[in-house]
């Protein structure tokens, strides 16, 4: 499954070039420290409340690290409020059947995962688990609109090394082109998912991001996608 996810992404790799816009990202730069300190000031509370229940809800930390890959090939802590058992990962045979740990390896994703809480499942379905990340874009080290963060060997099985160094020349961020457009219904197997991603780093300027900011927000209010 990861050698032809990889194929895939050999066989459609898009003729794409990195374009430096200096006054694109200071902008950008501005943009991302003003919204997010607005917003972690106005939702400090209910953020702390969602802390709360997921403390009393379940065992563990209410948010956790997620090592991802920033920008330049840089791994960065990645803040999500926790919704899965606290023993998901470490134990994860023991939740999944073998479809779904196949689809796991390809996807990072599993349909009606079961290591998921039932909290958990109202926080992905709403993105509320991605709020902490708030603090990663005031911080620097992802941005509102960008590719996602990746992991490595996410980056390795569906990424050929160009599309790589592409796609880490920029910061990633909270949303973009595939969370606007795509989410869980766009998969590396059809490729979809590696050219959405590309395309970002391509047509990246503000207009396009505002209008990723939108469709993002009526994806999660539609739920398309979300898991």
């Amino acid at each position: 499954m990861e050698s032809s996810n990889l194929a895939v992404a050999e066989k459609q790799q898009p003729e794409l070039q990195y374009k430096k816009k200096p006054v694109y990202d200071a902008v950008k730069r501005v943009f991302d420290i003003v919204v997010s300190l607005c917003a972690l000031v106005v939702l400090g509370i209910p953020l702390l409340a969602v802390g709360c229940i997921i403390r009393l809800t379940s065992d563990g930390s209410a948010i956790y690290c997620d090592h991802r890959i920033g920008k330049n090939g840089k791994e960065i802590c990645v803040y999500k409020f926790r919704s899965m058992y606290i023993d998901a990962q470490e134990h994860i045979r023991d939740y999944l059947n073998d479809e779904q740990y196949r689809d796991w390896l390809s996807e990072r994703k599993v349909d009606n995962d079961p290591r998921i809480t039932p909290i958990g499942r109202f926080l992905r379905k709403t993105s509320i688990d991605e709020l902490p990340q708030l603090i990663n874009i005031l911080k620097g080290d992802i941005s509102f609109v960008g590719p996602r963060p990746l992991i490595m060997s996410e980056l390795d099985e569906n990424f050929t090394t160009s599309q790589q160094k592409l796609l880490l020349s920029c910061k990633p961020g909270l949303t973009g082109n595939w969370g606007a457009h795509g989410r869980s219904n766009v998969s590396y197997e059809s490729g979809e998912r590696q050219l959405m991603e590309l395309e970002y780093v391509e047509r990246r300027g503000m207009l396009f991001d505002i209008k990723l900011i939108f469709a993002t927000v009526i994806a999660v209010f539609n739920g398309n996608g979300a898991q």
